[in-house]
């Protein structure tokens, strides 16, 4: 059924191709007058006779998309979008023909569908990169061809000046438009019996380990809680205010409060802080020798 739903297709786009190759092509005046009957009056027949007779834009822009291994019929698709977006935005009283402004909006359309596309990665979020990504590969083409040579280093300097972007955009993208996505689930052999998820290693803890970290967190928070009663009342204060409490007081807060200054503030911190850990580790090696 997928075959023959996919023989369907092709033939569908194929028809679609000759009817566009074939329809006759506007005059100026009869371009005028749809192209002023759809703006003014919202003739939806003029709107297709437009459509049909310059359809022949999106397949011309299509083909030169190919290399990008998207659906042709899809990006016909999003060619006969942007032609109804120039349609839409055309203004008849301008000298220009159709022709000539729906050319760029056919062709944005269907740079932005391969951008999208192309990887799971968002590829060419500025200006420069989308010009780099649609220029890359004829640049490297013309610099191998001119210097007989293969694309080195010296070629990704030259396209980076020449479109104004840096070297790192230029190998990056090369990367990208040489090395495709791949699925995690492709085959690595013929016999398909192992995936490119089989080899990627789970970095998450074990169950174990999982419950010796919880068991190791709660047992350091218990001697936090239980340090604290090492500590004289004006110590326990500091500690909880600077260290224990989400907004830290400030020492100057704290001064004021005791009647010292900062300084003093300091330093008492810092010996509450010494008995704490001196009492900590006592219970730690406590706990050691019992493991023993």
């Amino acid at each position: 059924m997928e075959h023959f739903d996919d023989t369907q297709t092709r033939q569908a786009n194929l028809a679609f191709i000759r009817r566009s190759m074939t329809a006759p092509m506007l005059s100026k005046d009869r371009e005028q007058a749809l192209t002023r009957a759809w703006r003014h009056d919202g003739d939806e027949n003029s709107l297709h006779a437009l459509i049909e007779a310059y359809s022949r834009l999106v397949v011309a822009n299509a083909s030169k998309f190919r290399h990008y291994g998207l659906p042709t019929g899809d990006l016909i698709q999003e060619g006969i979008i942007g032609l109804m977006q120039a349609a839409n935005r055309f203004e008849p009283e301008r000298d220009l023909r159709f022709a000539t402004y729906a050319s760029w909006w056919v062709r944005s359309a269907m740079q932005d569908f391969v951008l999208r596309n192309w990887s799971i990665v968002r590829t060419g979020t500025t200006a420069a990169q989308k010009s780099l990504f649609f220029k890359l590969r004829r640049l490297r083409a013309q610099i191998e061809e001119n210097d007989g040579e293969a694309f080195g280093q010296a070629g990704r300097e030259m396209i980076a000046e020449q479109l104004g972007v840096r070297l790192s955009d230029v190998e990056d993208m090369e990367g990208r438009l040489w090395g495709r996505d791949n699925s995690l689930d492709a085959s690595m052999s013929e016999d398909g019996e192992a995936s490119w998820i089989d080899f990627l290693a789970d970095e998450r803890p074990t169950p174990e380990e999982a419950v010796q970290s919880f068991h190791d967190e709660d047992q350091h928070t218990r001697w936090v809680h239980d340090a604290l009663d090492c500590l004289n009342e004006r110590e326990r204060i500091i500690i909880k205010e600077r260290r224990l409490s989400e907004d830290g007081t400030t020492l100057e807060s704290l001064g004021e409060r005791f009647g010292v200054s900062k300084e003093r503030v300091r330093q008492l911190e810092t010996r509450a802080m010494k008995k704490m850990r001196a009492w900590i580790a006592d219970q730690a090696n406590c706990n050691d020798d019992l493991r023993l």
